[in-house]
């Protein structure tokens, strides 16, 4: 997430700006500022036909580009419908390919991708050998229209395109090609298109996942990119803030939003996301307020997220999975910040009492050893953001009761681990190389916020301490949100591992009789920076 000093950009002091004034702002819900500047918008399009009717009858022309607002589309539209080509398929290259499981990873994969264009009768081809891809299915179109929204942004048009594999084999390796009307994949001079994914064994086996939030477009990002996939993960975990086409993220109206940025975050990502499903969940750099009352409609567009959430068709990055041993929960922290209140309460209680059953159900599941939940504001850090006391009050209790194993935290762009924390204080300490168990020392908590967007830093006088560069502190003085609005001071002693760096989290999950969860932080230049064991009820461990 940007600070929030870093605001959107100033209207034109000659342009008209389109906006909610600040004293209304501050009051409004993201859906009341939504229908307040529909209506605002819907004004001006009546002044602007007006004027454009004076015009053409004094003889003036008026050439409409695909550029042009229009009456009916002045506002952002999303139409699930078989898009009508404009150019030659022949000459449209697909990109962007993002997988994303299904709500069971060993029988079901999204695939999703773009094309520049439309284009028609878009399709995935399937197959479990390169050469032989037999199975064809048409592909759903998800056409997102976003209008000009100042004077030094075009009109952009966005087609993406998704198709659902369900009922395949599990622990399979599979090869696909994604096309349309005049681009075959399966043609020898396409054939370098085709992409592979693999599905989750039958029973657990070890495995890797890797995470990290706060990714945006730039070098360090792809870097970090080229490095995950080194790590050979089964899939991957993002935060939240993903490409920061809201550069502002205070979920506002008034944020400044280039769409394009999707473009480039979708083509830097596809080395990685081709073959590695790519699990996100929403920051508040991800509440794109233009796009729905909750400002998730542009998500909904351009990933396809298990849909097993309290309500996936308005909150799609709320869902959980199992993988192996592991049981992962995607969670919306927008929904529950103190900090950025735009989107709170707006699943009016729904995803708390979810999760609450889900993890029930998760701990009550034969072969689940452990659980892993991921979201986008932190619950323990002492960097830029410090904590949030809107996720501690909702979810901090029930995530100790159902005895959570890691949770995975963006927001803040660095990478801090705490010790175990229990009831708010060290259960336990956990040094670099060290093991503990959830079961009777608490919850490791880690912000993993480096994947790639500006660094933030820790407090005057923190060092950073790392593996080789270990600084411990007794204490650390930072603060947490409070539901007014106001930094409460804190003075912590649980900040264990600190690192003001490009980085990612890798973690081994390994089954058997003494499973484990290896976890491994990795700075950009592939340097080891942290690494803890986490097992549950085991004696003898350190």
């Amino acid at each position: 997430m940007t600070p929030s000093h870093r605001g959107a950009r100033p209207a034109s002091p000659h342009t008209p700006r389109v906006g909610i004034p600040d004293q209304l702002q501050d009051r409004m819900s993201m859906p009341e500022q939504h229908e307040y500047l529909r209506s605002k918008l819907s004004r001006r399009r009546i002044l602007r036909g007006s004027a454009a009717t004076a015009a053409a009858a004094g003889g003036v022309g008026l050439l409409a580009g695909s550029g042009t607002t229009t009456a009916g589309a002045a506002t952002p539209t999303l139409i699930t419908a078989a898009a009508t080509a404009k150019v030659d398929g022949s000459l449209v290259a697909p990109f962007g390919r993002h997988l994303a499981f299904g709500a069971d990873p060993k029988t079901q994969m999204r695939i999703s991708w773009q094309v520049p264009f439309a284009v028609k009768q878009p399709y995935l081809r399937v197959g479990l050998k390169p050469w032989e891809l037999s199975r064809k299915i048409e592909a759903e179109v998800r056409d997102l229209h976003t209008p000009s929204l100042s004077k030094d942004l075009p009109a952009v048009d966005q087609y993406y395109l998704h198709a659902a594999l369900d009922g395949l084999r599990p622990g399979t390796t599979y090869y696909y090609g994604v096309g349309h009307d005049g681009f075959d994949p399966t043609e020898a001079s396409r054939l370098s298109t085709i992409g592979t994914f693999r599905t989750a064994p039958a029973e657990p086996e070890k495995f890797v996942f890797t995470a990290f939030g706060d990714q945006g477009v730039s070098y360090d990002a792809l870097a970090n990119d080229q490095l995950i996939l080194g790590q050979n993960p089964s899939f991957h975990l993002h935060a939240g803030d993903i490409c920061y086409a809201d550069s502002s993220g205070h979920g506002k109206e008034s944020d400044a939003y280039d769409a394009r940025v999707w473009d480039q975050f979708l083509a830097q990502t596809e080395s990685v996301a081709a073959s590695v499903p790519w699990m996100v969940t929403t920051g508040n750099h991800d509440m794109e307020a233009w796009y729905s009352p909750d400002g998730y409609g542009g998500q909904a567009a351009r990933w396809s997220l298990p849909e097993n959430g309290p309500d996936p068709s308005k909150a799609p990055g709320i869902y959980a999975f199992t993988y192996g041993n592991v049981g992962v929960v995607a969670l919306d922290a927008n929904d529950v910040s103190y900090e950025i209140p735009a989107n709170q309460d707006c699943t009016g209680g729904k995803q708390t009492a979810w999760l609450d059953k889900r993890l029930k159900q998760l701990r009550a599941q034969p072969g689940i050893d452990f659980v892993v939940v991921f979201f986008h504001h932190c619950m323990y850090s002492t960097a830029t953001h410090a904590s949030d006391g809107g996720v501690r009050d909702a979810w901090g209790d029930l995530l100790a009761k159902h005895q959570v194993d890691l949770v995975i935290n963006g927001h803040n762009h660095v990478y801090e681990r705490t010790d175990a924390i229990k009831d708010g204080e060290v259960g336990k300490p956990v040094p670099i190389g060290a093991t503990t168990d959830p079961t009777r020392d608490g919850i490791v908590y880690v912000t993993a916020g480096g994947a790639g967007k500006e660094l933030y830093s820790f407090g005057p006088g923190v060092p950073d301490s790392y593996e080789g560069h270990v600084e411990d502190r007794d204490h650390i003085v930072t603060f947490h949100w409070t539901k007014p609005r106001i930094p409460n001071p804190d003075t912590v002693e649980w900040s264990r591992v600190r690192y003001t760096g490009f980085s990612f989290l890798a973690v081994e999950a390994v089954p058997g009789a003494r499973p484990k969860l290896k976890v491994t932080a990795l700075a950009e230049s592939g340097e080891r920076i942290d690494a803890f064991e986490i097992a549950r009820g085991q004696s003898g461990q350190s």
